[in-house]
Parts: C-alpha cells; sequence; structure tokens
C-alpha cells in the first residue's frame, strides 16, 4: 500500500461508524458547514465540488469555495474536471491551503457537467479516471517534496497571492509537508445502469483512502430511491484493500443511517438532503431541537452568510433563501412562510416574516 491508504491517514484516524456531510453544489459551502459541525458535529465536512478548469484558467473568485475554519476540520476539498495535470496542479494549491484530504466529485450528474466528461460521466472513462487520480496524488507528493503554487504554470499570480496569504494563516501543523492528505472519490453507481463490479475495482486499484458511493445512476438523478443492496456489494468489494465506503443516498436520520451501516456492511454514511435545514440530524433522537431553536439557528445562520459574503462585489441574499426555506418545511403554513422568505433580502428580513407569523426569533 502506499502513503495515500497508511494508518496515518485521518481517515482512519475517525470514529466508527463515519457519519460524514455530504458534498452539495450550492449548499456545503463556508456558512453550511459552519453551522452544521457547531450544532451537529459531523465526523467529516467537504466543500462545494470546484473545477479544476476554471482554477488552472485563473477564475480566483473559485477560492471562496475553499473557505474553512480550524472549528470545520477534518475538512475536504473536492474538485472535478477532466485534465489530469490541472488536478496536479490543483492539489497542490489544496495542500498548501491546509486541507485534511481532497476528493474527486465523479458522481455530479448535472448535464453542464457530465456533458463535458466530468462528475458522473468519468464512469465511462475509467482509465481517464485513474489518471485523475494519480494525477491528484501526484500533485500531493509533490507538494510534500517542496513544490508549491509558483510552480504551477497554470496558476495565475493573482491565485498564488492569495493562497500564500491564507497558508501563512495557517496553524504550523498544516504547514508541515510530511503530513498525510489522502485522495478519496465520490461516485455513483454507474451511469446508465449499474457497473459496481467494473468501476469499483477501477477505483481501488489507484489505492484510494475512500470511496463515497451514492446509490443511483447519472441516469435516475435523484429520482427514485437510492440503491443500498448495490452500496453493500460495494462495500464487500473494497474488504481488505485498505479503501473505506461509505454510503449515500436517502439516508434520513441517525438512526436509518446505523441501520444501513449494520445491513450493507459500510464503513459509514454521508448525509445530504437530511442534513438540509436541520444540522441536528447527526444527533440522537432525544437531541432534536424545537421549531423555535432551529428558527435561531437559521438567523445565526443568515447572518454568518452575511459576515461571510456580504463584502463581496457580486454579494447577494439569494443563495441563503432556500435554506431558510429548509428551516421551516416542518411547521404550520410553512408554504406561505416559505413564500415570504423567498422574498427576503437580509437576516433581519427573515427575522420580521418570522415575526409576522406569530415567531419571535430575536
Amino acid at each position: 500500500m502506499t502513503d495515500q491508504s497508511a494508518p496515518t491517514s485521518f481517515w482512519q484516524e475517525l470514529p466508527r461508524p463515519i457519519m460524514g456531510v455530504s458534498p452539495m453544489d450550492g449548499i456545503t459551502d463556508f456558512p453550511f458547514r459552519q453551522i452544521t459541525k457547531k450544532y451537529g458535529n459531523p465526523a467529516v465536512v467537504y466543500t462545494e465540488f470546484t473545477s479544476v478548469e476554471g482554477l488552472c484558467h485563473g477564475a480566483d473568485q473559485l477560492l471562496k469555495d475553499f473557505l474553512f475554519d480550524e472549528s470545520q476540520r477534518p475538512v475536504i476539498g473536492q474538485i472535478y474536471g477532466t485534465t489530469p495535470d490541472f488536478f496536479r496542479q490543483a492539489a497542490i494549491v489544496l495542500c498548501q491551503l491546509g486541507f485534511d484530504g481532497i476528493d474527486i466529485n465523479m458522481g455530479c450528474p448535472a448535464k453542464n457537467v457530465a456533458h463535458s466528461g466530468a462528475g458522473a460521466a468519468l464512469i465511462q472513462t475509467p482509465q481517464l479516471a485513474q489518471e485523475i487520480i494519480r494525477a491528484t496524488q501526484l500533485g500531493i507528493k509533490q507538494w510534500q517534496e517542496g513544490i508549491t503554487v509558483e510552480n504551477c504554470p497554470d496558476i495565475t499570480e493573482a491565485i498564488a497571492i492569495k493562497v500564500n496569504q491564507r497558508s501563512s494563516k495557517l496553524p504550523s501543523h498544516y504547514q508541515d509537508r510530511t503530513r498525510m492528505i489522502p485522495v478519496s472519490v465520490k461516485t455513483r453507481v454507474g451511469y446508465h445502469q449499474p457497473v459496481i463490479q467494473e468501476w469499483i475495482p477501477t477505483l481501488v486499484e489507484t489505492e484510494v483512502a475512500t470511496i463515497a458511493l451514492h446509490g443511483r445512476t447519472l441516469k435516475q438523478q435523484y429520482g427514485g430511491l437510492a440503491s443500498w443492496e448495490l452500496i453493500g456489494q460495494a462495500a464487500e468489494l473494497v474488504k481488505n484493500t485498505g479503501t473505506l465506503l461509505l454510503g449515500n443516498g436517502d439516508v434520513k436520520s441517525l438512526e436509518d443511517a446505523r441501520q444501513k451501516i449494520t445491513a450493507y456492511g459500510t464503513d459509514g454514511v454521508l448525509m445530504g438532503r437530511a442534513a438540509m435545514g436541520n444540522p441536528f440530524v447527526f444527533k440522537e433522537s432525544d437531541q432534536q431541537p424545537d421549531h423555535f431553536t432551529l428558527f435561531k439557528v437559521a438567523l445565526e445562520h443568515a447572518q454568518l452568510y452575511e459576515q461571510t459574503f456580504g463584502t463581496g462585489e457580486k454579494y447577494n441574499f439569494l443563495p441563503m433563501r432556500k435554506h431558510l426555506g429548509w428551516y421551516v418545511h416542518d411547521i404550520p403554513n410553512a408554504s406561505q412562510i416559505r413564500l415570504a422568505i423567498y422574498r427576503c433580502n437580509s437576516s433581519q428580513e427573515f427575522v420580521e416574516v418570522m415575526k409576522s407569523f406569530g415567531y419571535e426569533i430575536a
């Protein structure tokens, strides 16, 4: 086994079973991760996926996707694309930014991603998928040997300056080039149809530390039911290989997660939709909050969103509205409240909306 699956990998040190938050585009940004970690304390969190092509074509605004602080650890930077050498360079960026791990998205079903050959489309090009993983592992190795963002031909000076500024503020341990930074993969059970028996061994061959497997094909998108039988088959395929297997899809609660882990033999689960509007989903059933507590957390989330992004040149409160809508999904007049929330442009307006429906939260 290579260092990527060595016992010193943070994955090996996580409590079992592993309960993490699934990376979700447009959702798992800095404020979401911060709130979820504070109130739910999942074992691991991921950033939203970020394009290696964009990063290597000078899109420095993408660095906002890589914001995190020490309270979110262990935190994994997720990237996607189709160009192996861009993955190598992006890996150096992520190492220098201090991430605990790097995840490669091979599961996104969005048309604009899959049509470019990235995300779940990589299931159809297994050789390229392996090249991408190995290029990412090479980038980590090169960083450990002293390579920096300045040595990356496609990383602009503007991005390098920002990366160096953040890197200089990291605790000394995360500037230590001897630390292990494992590579993992988030993927699906197939493209048009399940291909577990071929696809999972293809990934394991590269000695990735962890595979997070969504139990739907790309063709299914997010419809129908996730197949935990296929996830269970994948768990059997990775046994005794050094690679961990996390199941993902239709996990509704901590109890549901435990039942699926026991039934299908995974090392853990990633919860996605169940965590939207409820960071407490990672807590025991007797620790679930009342609605009033959730609304207070929603306000804190909205205020953190404003603090994080409010000074940006193209700042807009609109992406926060969906989160606030999720927090109120299960109360009287929820549909009316959501309609009002979807017109909010600030956390204060959210307070006023809730007050108008009889909920004093500030």
